[in-house]
């Protein structure tokens, strides 16, 4: 059975020894761009592609504002700090995370509490939030607290999984009435509907990612998105080091952050996005014939994207019956040159964060033991 996928997924990436899990595919204007940039000198964070790349992701997502950082993880960071986290607060995310949502929240000195996640999003559960904060918190004087440690809960952050949106509005209504602001970790969803709207547009801040793996890239970076422009102007004040506009001078009026995406890497973006909407059509067609095709195969489930919910399917994944099931078909396939690898070990089990509150996490667990991705680049051979 394993070699017969195996096989398939060859014929979808033909005439590559190797079959990565996902590689950016460079098939526009980016040589064009970066020789523009060296060419002006302004590699570093000041030019016209930082601009232009800004200017472009807000249009794409509709956000009032989008403000770019040097990686997804200094994004998580500042937008935590404009959410009003500070130094040991309580964030509530899931533990089915890559760690960079979790290192973000320990950067400022806070407490990561980590509760379930949904079956049909892999992402945070609006109903496991609500259960654990009618048993665990109270709302005083406007502000939400933890009834056992006493911290404040100033935030929740959900992670769109793989590109799958969580379900937004029941998590925004469960938020909003304990006084929580929603950050939207979208690192993965760059192109993602929920009901017709961008990930990362729905609470007080997204963050998208732009590493080497995403969906498009910029070698490196992030973006913040914002509804809310004073807030935007903040992030990008704060991004640069908190100097002060001089034609000459020096002046810096708070402690800043050097988050500046280099201008090189912002024309990267600039041509990047302009193939996003045929590179999330090639990707979804992908999945399209990944969810064919394992319907035929026993005891094996590709994940679908939620009802109500368009997908850019970042990273295709499939659940296999048990723990062992998964370990022999990770054994299979990387040994036949298929790249494919489980996903992230549970931030609860991590050394650093094993002592952080949770709730059962029954499903999370469930999905630990059986989630493996499957090649999901961008077939170049469709474009």
């Amino acid at each position: 059975m394993y070699g017969k996928i195996t096989n398939f997924i060859k014929e979808l990436y033909p005439h590559q020894e190797f079959v990565p899990l996902h590689a950016p595919c460079f098939s526009g204007n980016e040589k064009k761009y970066l020789n523009d940039c060296i060419d002006s000198t302004y590699v570093s964070s000041v030019g016209q592609y930082v601009d232009r790349f800004e200017e472009q992701i807000a249009a794409y997502t509709k956000a009032a504002k989008a403000v770019v950082c040097v990686n997804g993880t200094n994004a998580l960071h500042m937008s935590l700090l404009l959410a009003g986290v500070e130094k040991d607060d309580e964030v509530i995310t899931q533990a089915l995370t890559f760690i960079a949502t979790c290192n973000a929240i320990h950067y400022i000195g806070a407490h990561p509490v980590f509760i379930d996640v949904d079956k049909d999003t892999m992402g945070l559960s609006p109903h496991a939030l609500k259960e654990w904060l009618v048993h665990h918190a109270e709302v005083k004087g406007g502000i939400c607290y933890n009834k056992r440690s006493q911290r404040k809960i100033k935030a929740c952050v959900p992670m769109h999984t793989f590109g799958h949106p969580v379900h937004l509005n029941e998590l925004l209504e469960v938020c909003r009435e304990y006084a929580i602001e929603l950050v939207e970790d979208a690192a993965e969803s760059i192109g993602s509907l929920y009901k017709g709207q961008h990930t990362g547009t729905f609470g007080k801040i997204g963050v998208l990612s732009f590493n080497g793996n995403k969906t498009i890239t910029t070698g490196g970076g992030g973006m913040l998105l914002f509804m809310d422009e004073e807030l935007a102007k903040q992030a990008k004040h704060l991004t640069t080091q908190a100097k002060v506009p001089h034609r000459w001078e020096f002046i810096h009026d708070e402690i800043g952050y050097n988050y500046r995406m280099p201008n090189i890497n912002a024309a990267l973006g600039c041509a990047q996005l302009e193939n996003l909407d045929k590179y999330i059509a090639n990707k979804r067609e992908t999945a399209l014939q990944y969810q064919e095709f394992f319907k035929h195969i026993p005891d094996i489930h590709f994940f679908s994207e939620p009802e109500g919910c368009r997908s850019n399917y970042w990273l295709n994944a499939v659940l296999l019956k048990d723990k062992s099931a998964r370990e022999d078909f990770l054994q299979y396939t990387n040994d036949h040159r298929v790249m494919t690898r489980p996903v992230w070990g549970l931030m609860n089990k991590s050394d650093m964060f094993k002592n952080a509150e949770t709730d059962a996490l029954v499903n999370t667990q469930w999905f630990e033991e059986r989630v493996v991705n499957i090649p999901s680049s961008v077939r170049t051979a469709l474009l």
